[in-house]
């Protein structure tokens, strides 16, 4: 019978085990029955979710005179509405939706499943092509790496290889792709493993999307997949954890996802937005799990509402602390590393609010211990001998003495034998580093407690004044104009204030000395 032969005929497929329902167009027989099993699976079919962002692949394109550019194809995602942007992928150009039309009638909305034509106002004809998607603005990431799940299909016929070249199928797009193998050396009828493509052009699609993949030469259907990531890095055969966390994105929980793609986003800390578009999670659900990842200790929120996977930050832990003892060793009397050089080293490529966030979570952690514009592993002290600890009291107690017109550098020194001079200016660079002396310049350093009175006069002065000068400045202190020149230098380095002219204004203003 010819039902037995269509059983036969998809045996190892999707539709094994599926009715068969036999109608005749001519008589009309079995009809009744058909409507009412498509009815069935339309029931039961879910609802798709009207948050997602809207996405319609472009099957047609055409103009109509009076009206301009019109696209049609099925709305697979969200719903568009009249009179919203639309961004045309991949290409990146942006459009108005003027008007709507769903089986030949004007809409004001289509959802997703219908058929649509879309009249498109800001683009032209020639600008679209059967392969491009609607979607809306900054909702499809493009990219020429997909990491995929590659079926061959049972009957087939054909083994992939790894670097052989598909004709990949995705929406109405169709183009050239080359296949990596991850975890296989040869993908044989009815397998299927991890595989990164790379395309010919760039391809707008998102986890999850289906794709079928063809035969080279001869065009032969041989497979197909899922998309896992639809911007991964480039893979290399054999790279450490690459598979667990294919497996992860592929079925692994909604908490593991996340924390697998803050993982990904490094030291970028994203928020809830940024993560929510590339999980396709509402926000609701995504404040869940990143709050539950958060409370077991597998994500880290440095910033507000910004996070940062645990195993990133044990990574910059690692390195970070090799940095730190290296550099200890090598200066055993400074009490830690500038700041601005940690960041150079470990937080390379961080933004510097980011960076100072990473660390200040690895000081809360009990690991760093910051310092006045430096940092230091929080077991480490700087160890004097006893000769240096009485050439440190020496120093402290003439620059205290000294308030805010302490002497030059040299001259301070010059009051030490020549037998003690190298060393004391070893134990000067020592205090600087710990904070207890504040360097203005090459030759003028102030104590702490001289510097904090400084700092408190120009505050005082900004709580009543937009500006300062030098000569208020220094009528303030009650000092010369050498002292308060330096003073003023100091605050203009450290982006405290900012020179206009023969006055200065507040810049990053007092938080910049939060550092």
């Amino acid at each position: 019978m010819m039902s037995e032969e269509v059983s036969e005929r998809v045996r190892g497929t999707f539709l094994e085990g599926k009715p068969v329902l036999c109608v005749s167009a001519h008589t009309g027989e079995g009809i009744a029955e058909l409507r009412e099993r498509l009815h069935d699976l339309v029931q039961a079919a879910a609802e798709k979710n009207m948050r997602t962002p809207f996405r319609l692949p472009v099957d047609r394109v055409f103009s109509v005179e009076g009206f301009g550019t019109v696209v049609t194809g099925t709305l697979i995602e969200g719903c568009m509405r009249e009179g919203e942007t639309a961004q045309l992928v991949p290409s990146g150009a942006e459009a108005r939706i003027r008007n709507l039309q769903v089986h030949g009638r004007d809409v004001e909305a289509a959802f997703a499943g219908q058929r649509v034509a879309v009249n498109l106002a800001g683009l032209r004809k020639t600008d679209v092509r059967r392969g491009d998607a609607i979607a809306k603005p900054g909702s499809v990431r493009v990219s020429r790496l997909l990491d995929v799940r590659l079926r061959d299909l049972p009957g087939s016929g054909r083994t992939i290889l790894n670097n052989s070249q598909v004709h990949f199928y995705h929406g109405s797009a169709v183009q050239l792709a080359r296949v990596s193998l991850l975890d296989a050396e040869k993908l044989e009828p009815g397998r299927s493993c991890y595989a990164q493509l790379a395309m010919e052009e760039p391809v707008a699609a998102k986890p999850g999307d289906r794709f079928v993949v063809r035969f080279f030469s001869p065009l032969e259907t041989i497979g197909g997949g899922v998309v896992l990531d639809d911007s991964p890095a480039r893979h290399r055969r054999g790279q450490p954890g690459l598979i667990e966390a294919l497996r992860i994105k592929e079925s692994g929980s909604a908490g593991d996802r996340v924390e697998q793609t803050v993982a990904e986003f490094g030291m970028a800390l994203p928020d809830l937005p940024r993560l929510a578009a590339r999980l396709e999670l509402d926000g609701e659900e995504l404040s869940r799990e990143l709050e539950g990842l958060a409370s077991r200790g597998r994500l880290a929120e440095p910033l507000p509402g910004r996070y940062l996977a645990a195993g990133v930050l044990e990574a910059l832990w690692r390195d970070c602390r090799a940095i730190l003892e290296e550099y200890h060793a090598k200066n055993p009397l400074h009490a830690g590393i500038k700041s601005a050089e940690l960041r150079q080293k470990l937080t390379k490529g961080a933004g510097r609010a980011e960076a100072d966030a990473i660390l200040g979570e690895l000081c809360r952690e009990g690991r760093l211990r910051r310092l006045p514009e430096r940092y230091a592993l929080a077991d480490f002290e700087v160890k004097l001998t006893k000769k240096q600890r009485a050439i440190r009291e020496r120093l402290l107690d003439a620059y205290r003495r000294a308030g805010i017109e302490a002497p030059g550098v040299d001259e301070t020194l010059e009051g030490f034998t020549p037998g003690e001079r190298a060393e004391a200016r070893q134990v000067l660079e020592s205090v600087l580093t710990g904070g207890e002396l504040i360097m203005l310049s090459p030759q003028i350093c102030l104590h702490r407690e001289a510097w904090e009175r400084a700092l408190a006069a120009v505050r005082e002065h900004f709580e009543a004044e937009e500006s300062i000068t030098l000569a208020q400045l220094r009528d303030r202190l009650g000092t010369s104009r050498k002292y308060s020149l330096a003073i003023l230098e100091y605050l203009d380095r450290l982006r405290v204030t900012k020179k206009e002219g023969d006055l200065r204004r507040l810049d990053r203003g007092f938080s910049a000395l939060s550092g």
